[in-house]
């Protein structure tokens, strides 16, 4: 049984990541830095200068902002916060923008002139916006998570300042805590009572997403391609609900998801792979929590030494975040969920993240079929060995391993595709 403090911060942890967003969390955090900005300026921007980091353009460009009526962009993420976002809202800052105001949407995106700068930063996610209007200024800057305001100022006046520290984790609870054997523990002991409200409204978003991506025509359909390819399986059913809510969420759709490690695809594919299986099992209503605890928390675990952006697919954490918890919804023990999270990773390690935009729905589901391999590799008695590539001599190592990769390994990556894709 862990230690009260223990679970208390593993607690802490999933409120802070198990989170409600509407759109794509990066161009939601533009819009809310934007509406932040004629927040503090009092009136629209007459002029915009946006210095936003390479990792943000990247997963803003080809994906559409939700409720700007089909708009993709820097400058369309800008535009609404400006327009219509309501601040206090944070990550559902533009969720509640009527169709009537897309023309004053575009409108203002047109007459109004934005600088766009990428600036030389240490940190993935950095975003500050600077409006002038009626000889007035205003500068709001959020950094190393998607609603994390280290910055406002008021014509040259420091109106909120906090450290800007260099690690995406900072104000956050410390996530160095997650271990594997701990989060098993916390999964299978935790009072239920304490994380519910978290686990249903995830279950409730996320699954609502997918099943509008399933019937409408969204994205690339890689949902409903799937369904109709390969039947309704439940080893099929679980990559085509994920892939599917990616489908709807890439491509503009305004209904929220709960996010995980500030990504509504991580959120989406950590938990509805899960319920799924689930539901196919026949599994009570506190199996399916406790093994969307297991999801959740292994995809938190890894994303922690991977940092919020990389050049990493983060669609890969959570296919295997979802390979453990499916495992552990069967009645796998330690050994089993650690060998599907190192076989998994030993699968799919190296893909890439090249922006948010339909193809993620496809990633998603190649993502979950491998966690879904894992697990039946250990079954059969085949796993991955510490010395092959990048498996170490345990999960702990192998996860590590991972963050290294990630973080480290592939910032040339990082600045190669960020190249390609604004060449």
């Amino acid at each position: 049984m862990l230690k009260p403090e223990i679970q208390a911060a593993y607690i802490a942890i999933l409120n802070e990541e198990l989170v409600p967003a509407t759109g794509c969390t990066e161009p939601i955090a533009v819009a809310y830095a934007a509406a932040k900005l004629r927040q503090v300026l009092g009136t629209q921007p007459e002029r915009v200068r946006a210095e936003i980091s390479g990792n943000i353009i990247k997963n803003v460009k080809s994906v559409v902002v939700p409720n700007t009526g089909g708009l993709k962009g820097i400058k369309a993420a800008i535009a609404v916060g400006i327009v219509a976002g309501e601040a206090d809202r944070e990550l559902e800052v533009i969720s509640s923008v009527p169709a009537g105001r897309h023309e004053e949407i575009a409108a203002y995106m047109e007459r109004t002139p934005m600088e766009l700068v990428c600036p030389d930063t240490p940190r993935m996610l950095d975003i500050r916006l600077t409006g002038w209007a009626g000889g007035h200024s205003a500068v709001v800057h959020i950094a190393n998570n998607h609603s994390n305001i280290v910055c406002i100022e008021k014509d040259g006046e420091r109106l909120l300042e906090k450290p800007l520290e260099n690690s995406s984790e900072s104000g956050l609870t410390d996530k160095s805590i997650l271990n594997l054997r701990d989060i098993l523990d916390f999964a299978g002991t935790v009072e239920l009572s304490r994380v519910s409200g978290l686990l249903e409204r995830q279950i409730q978003y996320n699954s609502a997403i997918a099943e509008e991506g399933l019937r409408h025509d969204w994205g690339a359909n890689i949902g409903s391609t799937l369904l109709k390819t390969y039947g309704d399986d439940v080893r099929v059913e679980a990559k085509a609900w994920a892939a599917a809510g990616s489908d709807a969420r890439m491509s503009g759709c305004e209904m929220p998801v709960v996010i995980n490690s500030g990504s509504g695809n991580q959120g989406i594919t950590s938990s509805l792979p899960v319920v799924r299986y689930a539901k196919h099992l026949g599994a009570t209503q506190e199996q399916l929590y406790r093994a969307l605890l297991v999801s959740d928390l292994v995809t938190i675990y890894q994303k922690a030494g991977i940092g919020r952006l990389s050049a990493y697919c983060g669609a890969v954490s959570a296919g295997v975040g979802a390979g453990a918890g499916i495992a552990y919804l069967q009645g796998a023990d330690y050994d089993a969920i650690a060998h599907t999270i190192i076989n998994a990773v030993a699968i799919l390690s190296g893909t890439i993240c090249d922006g948010a935009k339909p193809s993620c729905a496809a990633k998603i589901a190649a993502s979950v079929d491998a966690g879904l391999l894992g697990y039946q590799m250990y079954l059969s008695g085949r796993n991955f060995q510490g010395g092959d590539g990048i498996v170490g001599q345990d999960v702990g190592e192998t996860v590590a391993n991972v963050g290294v990769l990630a973080k480290e390994g592939m910032r040339s990556t990082d600045r190669t595709i960020l190249q390609i894709m604004t060449q």
